[in-house]
């Protein structure tokens, strides 16, 4: 199966929408490790973004675009 094209400046623009709204996270650790957890994306930087996690004590965790483009992390709307 062919996936659509899709480039880094899609995937930018995209979580630029998302930013302040709650969400979804998916993160692949590799090896079968997979974490879910609810929180806000807080923060939109060139070339990162951070998400506040509501439920885990940790005040943020920051994501590189590249790894939405590889799917080691996946992004869902509430």
């Amino acid at each position: 199966m062919i996936k659509s094209p899709v480039n880094l400046d899609d995937i930018k623009k995209r979580i630029t929408e998302l930013k302040g709204s709650p969400v979804k996270m998916e993160i692949n650790r590799g090896r079968n490790k997979i974490v879910k957890f609810d929180g806000v994306i807080e923060s939109v930087y060139p070339s990162v973004f951070t998400v506040k996690a509501q439920e885990m004590s940790f005040a943020s965790k920051t994501f590189s675009y590249f790894d939405v483009l590889c799917g080691d992390v996946k992004i869902t709307r509430f």
